[in-house]
């Protein structure tokens, strides 16, 4: 199993952006073969070095995952919409 983690910073940290910004992740469930589970966490802590929102995602390879990162839905539909309202993201992947 490979994973791959992403955490993001807003611009905007208002519950309602946040929230958009999560619901924009959810979307990808059930749209991306490759991926194979998929969890999205919004902060509860709001500490100084917190991150707005996560994402858990794992897939079979690091090949699926690669995969996943030019797919169409991934990049029209979620990166294009979340990219605009990102101040910064981090990522970590691995695997298991």
């Amino acid at each position: 199993m490979f994973t791959h983690i992403v955490f993001f910073k807003l611009k905007d940290k208002s519950p309602e952006n946040v929230e958009k910004a999560a619901n924009i992740l959810r979307a990808m469930e059930g749209q991306i073969p490759q991926l194979k589970e998929l969890t999205v966490g919004k902060d509860v802590v709001h500490s100084a070095r917190s991150f707005d929102v996560a994402i858990i995602t794992k897939f079979n390879s690091h090949e699926e995952m690669d995969e996943y990162q030019v797919c169409s839905f991934h990049v029209n539909q979620v990166l294009a919409k979340l990219k605009p309202m990102l101040e910064s993201s981090a990522a970590i992947d691995f695997e298991e």
